[in-house]
């Protein structure tokens, strides 16, 4: 088990995550992955740890995530995969919706980066990758909640890009457009279904690798990723 090169991933059971998880097994990395339930989905592989915790429940998050950094000491890197989309004009959100979207999108994500960054540090190396959106560039029509829960994500990975070089820790932000994941399963909307209109999960995994294999030094700030060919399928 290759340790000196342990990767967290966050929403390691399916779509993005999934993809990434499985990217860095195939290169030799130790992962830990992060997810509400891994029985549909085990992974098997010797360098494949999982973390079954669910990232909405912000109230236990600080207990096992320090926990799991006091286990880990050796982690090197964090790509935040978890997240969930739900669209709407703002008024169709009641605020326990509101608050459920920001909490998963964006604060579980502050929550985690805070409880692993300090170990990070001190290691004096690391990458931390946040997965962003393309609604991290541009609001658009009944995207204002899961916009600005992306929006904040950015202005997280570029405040933590300054805060972060004097300890040699990368940060970058990845905004993929629409991805062909379960993420549509919920929403009354898709991808067209030409190859050209969609990203694969293993499009932003190979990515993702490249973040972190880039020289050490480098840091790629921002990478935007998108289908040739916006095409949005409404469903009836």
């Amino acid at each position: 088990m290759n340790n000196e090169n342990t990767i967290v991933v966050t929403g390691a059971s399916s779509g993005i995550g999934r993809a990434t998880a499985s990217r860095l097994l195939e290169n030799d990395y130790h992962v830990i992955g992060i997810a509400r339930d891994f029985s549909k989905c085990p992974v098997d592989s010797k360098q494949f740890t999982t973390l079954e915790l669910d990232l909405s429940r912000l109230d236990e998050l600080p207990a096992r995530l320090d926990e799991l950094a006091r286990d880990q000491p050796s982690i090197s890197g964090l790509v935040c995969c978890a997240g969930s989309g739900r669209f709407g004009s703002l008024e169709e959100f009641s605020f326990e919706q509101i608050r459920e979207l920001i909490d998963l999108n964006l604060t579980s994500q502050v929550y985690v980066v805070r409880a692993l960054l300090p170990a990070m540090k001190r290691r004096q190396a690391g990458t931390i990758i946040l997965m962003g959106s393309e609604a991290a560039l541009a609001g658009g029509k009944r995207g204002a909640v899961y916009s600005a829960a992306k929006f904040g994500l950015r202005g997280l990975a570029q405040s933590l890009r300054q805060e972060c070089a004097s300890s040699d820790l990368r940060v970058s932000i990845i905004n993929p457009g629409m991805v062909k994941t379960g993420f549509f399963d919920t929403l009354d909307f898709r991808p067209g279904d030409a190859d050209d209109n969609y990203i694969l999960p293993e499009d932003v995994a190979a990515v993702v690798l490249e973040v972190i294999e880039t020289r050490s030094g480098t840091v790629i700030d921002e990478i935007n990723l998108s289908p040739q060919k916006k095409v949005i399928h409404f469903k009836k």
